[in-house]
């Protein structure tokens, strides 16, 4: 098995990605990192996390397309927010990149959401998975879990979230989220329960690395 392979899980709002995604890791016996990239990212640039858990997964607005340099300078976390630039979107998207890549580097997990599998293009061993669902599950999922109280609530919710996720990663990789060609396995969870859809990603990923 290879020493640092990653797995990246890209997913519909409802699909179950992130359940998917902390059994796939306590099975593996690997490290899983969600919403814990954001409280690492805002404690290395010193913002509060309140603000990355606004902004996340979320692309930048047309001000911030001017200005894509902004993270393409090269800084690293410890003086990219000291310096004399206001702070954004894209700085947020560079912190997240630097953390996740710290991530990878130090031992293998499972990272969700934040076009992980695009940050981390030019590592050893990135596995990429996409999780879809259909909407009728996707809808029973969020009222289960008391996002919304019923389904044209769910409905409208799903319609955002999605959208905010397809925005962010078309912005800022060169491929198209939900897209199968963009991933190395994609799969419908709908069709089995969590574990056993964690089971089957899991025989693919010894496949990969063994």
């Amino acid at each position: 098995m290879k020493e640092k392979y990653v797995i990246t899980i890209g997913r519909q709002f409802g699909s179950g990605g992130r359940e998917i995604g902390r059994l796939i890791a306590e099975k593996l016996g690997i490290e899983y990192y969600d919403k814990e990239l954001l409280a690492e990212a805002a404690k290395e640039a010193g913002v509060n996390t309140e603000f990355f858990e606004e902004s996340d997964e979320r692309s930048p607005n047309f001000f911030a397309k001017s200005n894509l340099w902004a993270f393409n300078v090269g800084y690293s976390i410890g003086n990219f927010f000291s310096a004399d630039i206001s702070f954004s979107d894209d700085k947020l998207y560079q912190a997240q990149s630097e953390v996740i890549k710290k991530f990878a580097d130090k031992s293998p997990c499972v990272i969700v959401g934040r076009s992980a599998d695009y940050v981390l293009r030019e590592h050893t061993c990135i596995i990429s998975i996409f999780i879809s669902a259909s909407e009728e599950a996707c809808i029973k999922r969020i009222i289960k879990r008391c996002d919304c109280k019923n389904a044209e609530e769910a409905i409208e919710l799903i319609e955002k979230k999605n959208k905010l996720r397809s925005n962010y990663y078309n912005f800022y990789t060169d491929k198209e989220w939900g897209y199968s060609a963009s991933y190395d396995l994609c799969i419908d969870s709908s069709k089995l329960s969590s574990e056993q859809v964690a089971d089957i990603i899991i025989e693919y990923v010894k496949k990969r690395i063994s």
